[in-house]
């Protein structure tokens, strides 16, 4: 129970379907003095105290279970060493991966409890074979299938989402109203919870420093310099401060960071549109794709909020290559590609090189 609406009518419709449910809110951060100031996380004090609210009204018995440890090493140092790495991180698919249905869904096996049950929205169904599945929730808007895409067969079988089926989250709050959950109203988190403040910028360059370095062209010629890599992302186009135009007078955009060498690649807008992505970290949501060193099509989505993409998928070499119909834009290094059938979430796997529709090729 994050402490959100939610989780909160999640808990509620679990309980009305007879299980015997356990509400668990999990502490992620070693500073207890954290409370919300103006940012909209999901991991305070204040978050704590609601989910508490919300367990007493549903009359379940309420934990707070401590992983500040393993979301440390797990997300938070991982953050850090994909951006000193030149990636571009997407610290709430590693939540979900290694906290929320690894960290969590152990102890509670270990427990004796049947199942994680959380308020994404999502379905898991079975097929014709009764082999699970998870596909994309009823509501479109509020689909969110692509963040729990890391699931495996395994935690697939462990795992209840209440609220697929709910067509608006209109309605998940007015049956919280109806409830009388305090939390109807509550917004939504989007922040990244372990940078309250909202400045990822200013966050990195004290974990990770920040130096000047050189601003190049794809053929490597030194256009100017930066203050520090931590600073951009793929696709910028503002703040680069470049004082030599192009030769064609069009504004450049950042193609890749590389940390190694303190260096910003700059180049044409044409050069961020990705005609293949690729990478050898990936894993299958349920069954495997059968024969997959065949192509085979698919849908690819590349952030939580993106619309899918038609492609065509290939394992070669122990590498997935997903070739999109239509170009892919500002695709960056370390971000999260989640492959559908239909509705049905076959895998995802982390971009480790990019092609652009210019042969520029990128990699981290």
């Amino acid at each position: 129970m994050s402490g959100g609406v939610d989780s909160a009518v999640a808990a509620a419709r679990a309980v009305e379907a007879g299980h015997d449910v356990v509400g668990v809110h999990l502490a992620l951060s070693r500073m207890p003095g954290t409370l919300r100031t103006g940012a909209r996380g999901c991991c305070t004090i204040e978050d704590s105290m609601d989910a508490q609210r919300a367990a007493t009204m549903l009359g379940i018995p309420y934990y707070v279970w401590d992983f500040s440890e393993r979301f440390k090493s797990d997300v938070v140092d991982d953050f850090i060493a994909e951006y000193q790495a030149g990636r571009t991180p997407n610290p709430c698919m590693r939540c979900n991966e290694k906290i929320k249905f690894a960290a969590l869904m152990e102890k509670a096996l270990a427990l004796g409890f049947d199942a994680v049950c959380t308020g994404h929205y999502a379905n898991v169904v079975s097929d014709a074979n009764g082999n699970l599945e998870l596909h994309r929730a009823s509501a479109w808007a509020k689909d969110q299938s692509y963040v729990l895409g890391v699931l495996t067969s395994d935690q697939l079988a462990h795992a209840m989402f209440p609220l697929g089926d709910t067509p608006s989250k209109d309605l998940i709050r007015a049956e919280a109203a109806e409830r009388g959950l305090s939390v109807a109203q509550k917004p939504d988190s989007h922040d990244i919870c372990f940078i309250p403040d909202g400045d990822t910028r200013g966050w990195l360059a004290d974990r990770v420093g920040i130096s000047e370095g050189d601003i190049v062209d794809t053929a490597g010629n030194k256009l100017g310099t930066h203050e520090g890599t931590p600073g951009f992302t793929i696709g910028q186009r503002k703040g680069l401060h470049i004082g030599t135009p192009a030769p064609d007078g069009l504004p450049r955009f950042v193609l890749e960071i590389r940390p190694k060498t303190n260096t910003v690649v700059v180049g044409p807008k044409e050069a961020l549109d990705i005609i293949e992505i690729a990478g050898t970290s990936f894993t299958w949501c349920g069954e495997p794709q059968e024969n997959p060193e065949n192509e085979f099509d698919v849908e690819v989505q590349i952030r939580a909020h993106a619309d899918p993409v038609p492609a065509v998928a290939q394992l070669v070499g122990g590498e997935l290559i997903v070739r999109p119909a239509n170009p892919l834009n500002s695709v960056a290094a370390g971000q999260t590609a989640v492959i559908y059938v239909g509705t049905r979430v076959l895998g995802q796997f982390t971009i480790a090189r990019t092609v652009s529709d210019l042969n520029v090729v990128a990699t981290a």
